[in-house]
């Protein structure tokens, strides 16, 4: 697994940033290209950033594996419609062009409770994508499924989540109570789990909140 290539998208998020300081600091990595509407605002010398439109994915680098990080919320994005066009057409368009420029192996931060047919728009837009990226032919595809994430949202410029906010409260209240996969966790053990099984992964691979908990 030495001096591989690596893209990720959506390094400037509250799991993209862990994963691209994770991949800056693998001695087995040799470069690694950002995608994303604005540079993440770190100089290393394995980073190579581009600013892209997701509307319009220009040609990528040939790499090795890809990190789909992007992602918003329909309050910040601002209708159904625009969220959609993030969370899954931004996404399944890098893909596609990941696996034109050779890239063989794919990690995506989806998110609990992801379903296709799902009554809940949030949960059906993950889904979807799932089912998207699914068929396609990558040597492995890794699709961690979060929980309430734990991280400092402010520090890349996000608004917090009253939802979050209101599972941690619960959960150190009564944590002993909630199965492990429902319990909030912290965006850096997401992108650690990721980290660990994208290189090696081979056919698809779907991580909950327990298992990524347990990578620690």
């Amino acid at each position: 697994m030495a001096n591989r290539t690596v893209i990720i998208a959506g390094a400037t998020g509250l799991i993209g940033r862990e994963i691209l300081h994770g991949l800056l600091a693998d001695v087995t990595v040799a470069k690694v290209h950002s995608l994303g509407r604005r540079t993440p605002g770190v100089q290393h010398p394995k980073l190579t950033a581009h600013v892209v439109d997701f509307g319009a994915i220009p040609s990528l680098p040939a790499a090795d594996e890809l990190y789909l990080a992007l992602g918003t919320t329909i309050k910040v994005a601002g209708s159904q419609a625009a969220f959609r066009a993030i969370d899954y057409d931004a996404n399944l368009a890098v893909a596609k062009a990941a696996l034109i420029a050779g890239v063989r192996r794919l990690g995506l931060v989806s998110a609990m409770g992801a379903d296709a047919n799902s009554n809940v728009f949030y949960s059906r837009v993950k889904g979807s994508l799932e089912n998207a990226l699914t068929p396609m032919p990558f040597e492995g595809l890794v699709i961690a499924r979060p929980s309430l994430l734990v991280g400092n949202r402010e520090a890349v410029g996000q608004p917090t989540r009253p939802g979050e906010q209101l599972g941690l409260t619960i959960s150190k209240a009564v944590g002993f109570l909630i199965p492990s996969n429902y319990k909030p966790i912290e965006a850096a053990d997401v992108a650690k789990a990721l980290l660990i099984e994208v290189p090696r992964a081979t056919g698809k691979t779907v991580m909950l909140s327990g298992s990524m908990r347990a990578t620690k």
